[in-house]
């Protein structure tokens, strides 16, 4: 089953969420759709970047569930960006059934 991820830009939390909840939220929303092979938190340019590594069927699956965990994620903070990724040997490669990338936000 080959494996994906989603790495989220995070910007300001929501009024009351604890900066420790964003990352167990983002895992979970993944848990309820797939298996889930690791979450990270890396901080980029001073900026927050939420990692889900996770297997998925296929990549409109994988799609779906990076949707879901962006969305998820995007009710406890802003997400400033996200892309889906697919691992090919080495490389992690964008999805080309991703709905969504860089330049948007699913938080609207």
């Amino acid at each position: 089953m080959p494996s994906y991820r989603v790495t989220m830009a995070i910007g300001a939390l929501a009024a009351g969420v604890a900066p420790d909840s964003v990352l167990p939220a983002a895992k979970a929303a993944a848990l309820e759709l797939v298996v889930v092979e690791a979450v990270d938190l890396h901080v980029v340019s001073g900026q927050a970047r939420i990692v889900v590594r996770f297997t998925a069927d296929d990549d409109d699956i994988a799609a779906q569930v990076a949707q879901h965990v962006a969305s998820v994620t995007g009710t406890l903070a802003v997400v400033e960006s996200w892309r889906a990724t697919v691992r090919n040997g080495a490389r992690w490669n964008s999805l080309s059934t991703s709905p969504s990338n860089d330049r948007d936000s699913p938080t609207g």
